[in-house]
């Protein structure tokens, strides 16, 4: 996960620690909003890998070269 995720996902788990700390009506409030907050986080992160993955995999492809080597440069790259 990255740092900002990882922050906004530790001041959603201390906002339900605290709910608990009151124990009043907060935690109704406070769970849903927190179990919210928490998948969209994941979401997103999961969004970035899935972009991240693919933009790697267009790059693979890319490099890719279409070469044609002359009989010389095969006997030269072959391994003796």
């Amino acid at each position: 996960m990255s740092p900002a995720s990882l922050i906004i996902v530790a001041f959603l788990v201390a906002l339900v620690a605290m709910s608990f700390s009151f124990a009043g009506g907060a935690v109704v409030v406070v769970l849903p909003v927190a179990f919210v907050g928490i998948a969209v986080v994941g979401l997103l992160d999961i969004r970035r890998r899935r972009e991240q993955a693919q933009s790697v995999q267009h790059l693979r492809e890319e490099a890719k070269a279409d070469v044609e080597f002359t009989g010389r440069d095969k006997e030269t790259l072959s391994s003796q």
